[in-house]
């Protein structure tokens, strides 16, 4: 079903679209190399030389302007090649959904390069264009048919044609219009997967030839990892600040003012002290100071948990015995990542199944933990409704705070479930 339906979706249109700029692209630069033969024969009818005047006459006028006219079109070369370059990272950025960075540098004969190339480019992507274009109008033969070939018996037509790849197919018959329908359909049915070889090809080229190269790829990759872990280390210290603020201060606040209070209510001088008052004063202090520590206890479990210093196997499986919803952990790591990437992993962990436990609706979760390589894998997949928007506040945290280490995150969510995520870190910073 998914093959049948691939030729009328608006993504094969797009690619379609794509694909006849390809096309022209190629057809304007095979037609660069008529253009210097072009001028010389207009220079040369210019100055008469087609006529019958002398040659020697013309032969000066030939040799200065036919030299300009070839240095000018080299000047204009790099200058043409970039505006395509530009032109066509639009077009694969508004109709396939594929953005191609542009670089800092100045792209130069790089961007004249992807022009040269996209000749042979053009062959996988006219080939899909000529199917899909022919093979909707093959398919529709049979359907027109009857309108137009009414004619009285005994009436001799001329054959009526059409383009397939294996060539001219004709019929003098309303049964020969359904050969040429299978064809079209079987043109139809090839065509997205050639356009797709074709785009696919095209934006290959287009990020190795019109985009950022490596090296400054990776130094904007830096630049930004960088102006992230600055954010998330100011949003962290506003955070404890808060939390400080908000919680333990208050609650050590009110403990010295009751402490105070029962001081008064036992004081040394004066009448008898009021010792029922005292008790609940210092009653009070004594329960404001164990709040207190519970806001300062969980306040280091969010720098740094305790339970992460007997490894990520622990810790996780501490963590899964305080989750709403029945968690399975299994981690099989042959020794331990760096602390900061166990810390990462954990943060990611309990996000995942506060995540779940709020938006899910499963019975249960899985997560597991393993190495590949220089890389730790944590998946986490739950039998849930499924729907997880990997650009809403939860998900996008993640994938910033897992961004700052060169980590990236996968998520899976169809609608009706289930979610499944995929986080790979590396396992030194």
């Amino acid at each position: 079903m998914t093959a049948l339906r691939a030729p009328f979706t608006i993504l094969a249109l797009r690619r379609a679209v794509f694909c006849v700029a390809g096309v022209v692209t190629a057809v304007a630069v095979l037609a660069v190399p008529a253009i210097v033969p072009g001028v010389g024969v207009l220079i040369l009818w210019a100055s008469g030389a087609l006529s019958e005047k002398p040659a020697p006459a013309v032969a000066p006028v030939f040799l200065v302007l036919f030299p300009l006219t070839i240095a000018l079109l080299a000047v204009l070369v790099v200058p043409i090649g970039r505006a395509i370059g530009a032109v066509h990272r639009r077009l694969a950025d508004r109709l396939l959904d594929e953005h191609v960075a542009a670089p800092q540098a100045r792209p130069g004969w790089r961007a004249v390069g992807y022009c040269l190339l996209k000749v042979p480019l053009a062959i996988p992507q006219g080939y899909g264009v000529f199917c899909y274009v022919f093979g909707l109008v093959n398919l529709s033969y049979p359907v027109w048919w009857p309108l137009f070939r009414n004619h009285p018996p005994g009436t001799i037509l001329g054959p009526v044609w059409a383009l397939t790849p294996f060539g001219r197919i004709g019929t003098r018959t309303l049964g020969g219009t359904f050969l040429i329908a299978a064809a079209g359909l079987a043109m139809l049915l090839v065509a997205p997967w050639l356009m797709r070889a074709g785009t696919m090809l095209d934006l290959a080229a287009m990020r190795r030839l019109l985009g950022p190269g490596r090296l400054a790829e990776r130094v904007r990759e830096l630049q930004v990892s960088r102006a992230r872990a600055i954010d998330d280390a100011a949003a962290m210290m506003r955070r404890l600040e808060r939390d400080l603020h908000d919680g333990a201060q208050i609650r050590l606040a009110t403990l010295a003012m009751n402490l105070g209070m029962a001081t008064e209510k036992l004081g040394a001088d004066g009448p008898p002290p009021d010792l029922a008052q005292a008790r609940e004063l210092v009653a009070l202090a004594h329960r404001g100071a164990k709040d207190a520590l519970a806001d300062l206890r969980d306040l280091v479990r969010g720098i740094h948990p305790p339970v992460l210093d007997n490894g990520l196997g622990d810790a996780l499986a501490t963590l899964a015995t305080s989750s709403a919803i029945p968690v399975a952990v299994n981690v099989e790591l042959p020794d331990r990542p760096a602390p900061a990437i166990e810390t990462i992993a954990y943060f990611c962990a309990s996000e995942l199944l506060a995540n779940a436990a709020k938006h899910s609706r499963a019975t249960r979760i899985k997560i597991v933990v393993a190495r590949s390589g220089e890389r730790l894998l944590l998946t986490a997949e739950d039998d849930g409704v499924g729907g997880a928007n990997p650009d809403g506040p939860g998900l996008s945290g993640l994938a910033r705070r897992i961004a700052v280490v060169d980590g990236r995150m996968r998520v899976h969510s169809p609608a009706g479930g289930p979610t499944r995520v995929k986080i790979e870190l590396p396992t030194h910073v």
